[in-house]
């Protein structure tokens, strides 16, 4: 969706009051009405190959999202005196540029390519003088302090399997990642190479370490830590793309401008994953009239939601926070439509009350899904994990272990990703409570009841009764050969199926009451049957 044309002379009086400090200068927003002469194919020149081969698995054609932004509009804005280019964002057919003097953009009052105009931030022109920093199967034992919110959402069962994330590629945006480069429980990560990119779209550059700021710190480590015995995260195995988007000095609109130009570099580089744990509904002086308002937060309005949903269009799943507003509402973009949103619970499943929640302005249930964040651990500069509370926290638990699942489900798009972890959750079809959204992913569920290709026959899904209680019974054809075997919800196989006359029989008395997967093989095919146990 473009940002549409609002009237000039609005426009105009807007920037021409700006006043800021002599070490200060303003950020505008300058969005474009076309791409130029360029083609589609231009489009497969500016993404990598990885990024082209995610497309190419989901059979995501491009589209003129994809169509970089026209350099000589970009070169005939940034030659303004005084007008500093930041960044460009081809989605959102923009240049984000600063300037200490708003009246120079009266000059653009007739440029024929120029859309829109807008003000959404202000940036220091000082220099920082932050240095920068010198560069499986588990048990409750295996993971530490991360076991219970591990074991919650049964991420411990993807690792099992041996999906513990590799050759995925997760971007975390957030506020800095101090101390990633140098704490024990990152070594894998960062002397493997498995941080393939960084970029601040706060300060420029490429340095996400240097700053103080330790926020997206605790949040990378809920994914990427690996220090066994003491916090293993999420996806300990998996590729990473660290971006800072937060500007935690002030709450302005060029934060979502900012993630939005992550999220792009993400597609560029092949990112299957984006977690972030930052949302927004109100802005601080003078951004004040850019507050986001209740119809705003439809899923599909806002800028940051723009950025998720043409994110999730390119192919990627993206895990956004719910946000900590409790009932004062979501953050955007936790509203978009295509975003898995997500709350935060404690060890007993109950919501936390600061968890915020929809449904959104189009009466789309969010949150998605929760985790644990009431508290949840987390390791930064010293060895020893420590709780914090918030989405934030139960948000990149989810980003890694999705990242997992869709490892070990390869074939699957995006959105059946996202369907596929909805269904197994706890509540699904019919959430009881908002704060919970459809409840608390089974990660495990969610592998076993897709992996086995299902071939579906009259014969086999006769399995009955379901739910059950001392027995199960499977019919049979006459000549048909068949093996069943009953599966716990870890994949821990707890029976084998017997042959009785023109029945297959297991006697269940002995199992304890939950969810099992029947594996039923035969010369037509394979198929897993869900069944629980009173």
């Amino acid at each position: 969706m473009l940002i549409r044309c609002r009237a000039w002379w609005v426009l105009l009086l807007g920037l021409i009051s700006f006043q800021v400090s002599a070490k200060e200068e303003v950020v505008f927003c300058v969005t474009f009405k076309d791409k130029g002469t360029q083609s589609i194919e231009s489009a497969r020149l500016s993404l990598s190959t990885r990024s082209l081969a995610r497309r190419d698995r989901q059979k995501i054609g491009l589209t003129f999202s994809d169509i970089p932004i026209f350099q000589p509009y970009v070169e005939e804005i940034s030659s303004l005196c005084g007008v500093h280019l930041l960044y460009t964002s081809k989605w959102l057919n923009a240049c984000i540029v600063s300037t200490p003097d708003s009246s120079i953009f009266e000059q653009l009052i007739n440029t024929s390519f120029i859309s829109s105009i807008t003000p959404i931030g202000n940036i220091s022109t000082q220099l920082s003088t932050q240095s920068n920093k010198a560069k499986i199967t588990g048990n409750a034992s295996y993971y530490g302090n991360a076991w219970t919110q591990t074991n919650l959402v049964r991420g411990d069962c993807l690792h099992d399997h041996g999906f513990r994330g590799q050759n995925m590629l997760i971007a975390v945006l957030d506020d800095g990642f101090y101390y990633v480069n140098s704490q024990p429980a990152f070594d894998s990560a960062f002397s493997n190479g498995r941080i393939v990119d960084t970029r601040n779209f706060v300060l420029g550059g490429t340095d996400v370490y240097s700053d103080f700021h330790t926020h997206g710190t605790e949040v990378f480590s809920t994914i990427s830590a690996n220090l066994p015995n003491t916090f293993v995260g999420a996806a300990p195995a998996a590729q990473f793309a660290l971006y800072v988007t937060e500007d935690t000095q002030h709450e302005w609109p060029i934060e979502m401008y900012n993630m939005v130009a992550a999220m792009e570099r993400a597609d560029s580089i092949g990112a299957d994953v984006i977690s972030s744990s930052t949302g927004y509904n109100t802005f601080d002086a003078p951004y004040q009239n850019q507050n986001i308002t209740a119809a705003q937060m439809d899923g599909k309005t806002t800028v940051a939601a723009i950025g998720v949903n043409t994110a999730a269009q390119k192919g990627i799943l993206v895990v956004m926070t719910a946000g900590n507003e409790g009932s004062g509402g979501l953050l955007t973009p936790g509203d978009a439509d295509s975003a898995i949103t997500v709350g935060n619970v404690d060890a007993s499943k109950i919501p936390a009350g600061n968890s915020g929640y929809g449904p959104n302005a189009a009466a789309i249930i969010k949150p998605d899904i929760c985790a644990l964040g009431q508290p949840g651990f987390v390791i930064t500069t010293a060895q020893t994990p420590f709780g914090v509370s918030g989405t934030s926290i139960a948000t990149p638990q989810v980003a890694g272990f999705a990242a997992c699942l869709w490892q070990g489900l390869l074939s699957k798009t995006n959105s059946e990703i996202k369907q596929v972890i909805l269904k197994t959750s706890s509540l699904y079809p019919t959430p009881q409570m908002p704060q919970l959204g459809y409840g608390i992913p089974n990660f495990c569920n969610a592998y076993l009841t897709e992996d086995i290709p299902q071939i579906l026959t009259e014969t086999t899904s006769l399995v009955f009764p379901n739910p059950f209680s001392t027995h199960l019974t499977l019919p049979i054809s006459k000549g048909e050969l068949l093996q069943a075997s009953l599966y716990d919800a870890t994949g821990k196989l707890t029976g084998t199926f017997l042959k009785k006359g023109a029945t297959l029989e297991l006697n269940t008395e002995a199992l304890t009451s939950g969810i099992y997967f029947c594996k039923i093989q035969g010369s037509r095919g394979i198929q897993s049957i869900k069944l629980i146990k009173y």
